[in-house]
């Protein structure tokens, strides 16, 4: 890409960015997906023929998903949610019945390494993917950061209470 006259991110090495007389056009790319966007129509017509000819392309149209998050424009700009991907993870936990909470821990509640019983190695494990999982969903849920944060805390000796919360 930088022979094409685009610079690689400083701070994120799988963006690219193309400065051209005051218009800049932006490339995206993780793994097999990739996002264009641009304030030059011309440059994204030029950059799409340029890929097409060294990759085998799918041009999606208008981004609405990525990696888990729906993207949505509205007159003030972009509108982000991971609506399926919360339903995914309520349905994966047995909780898409659940009601919802005011809270998403009980105040007060106070969760420590000595409180319940060790979980098993298998356990662990799907413990720490949720919590994963739920790091993840805090990009567009920031109301759920503090409880996710408490969670991390017990990652490398989670218990059955730090489940169950």
């Amino acid at each position: 890409m930088q022979r094409h006259g685009y610079n690689q991110g400083n701070g994120d090495h799988t963006l690219f960015v193309k400065k051209k007389e005051g218009r800049v056009t932006l490339l995206l790319v993780y793994v097999d997906d990739m996002i264009v966007t641009r304030d030059d129509e011309e440059e994204i017509i030029k950059l799409k023929v340029l890929l097409a000819a060294e990759f085998d392309l799918k041009d999606l149209g208008k981004l609405r998903y990525f990696l888990g998050i729906e993207i949505a424009t509205s007159r003030t700009g972009l509108v982000l949610n991971q609506r399926k991907y919360t339903l995914d993870l309520l349905e994966e936990t047995g909780k898409l019945g659940c009601r919802p909470a005011s809270t998403p821990l009980d105040a007060g509640h106070k969760l420590s390494l000595r409180e319940g019983e060790l979980l098993c190695e298998e356990a662990k494990g799907r413990y720490q993917r949720l919590v994963g999982k739920l790091i993840y969903l805090t990009l567009t849920r920031p109301d759920i950061t503090f409880v996710v944060n408490v969670l991390s805390q017990f990652m490398h000796a989670p218990t059955d209470a730090h489940l169950k919360a």
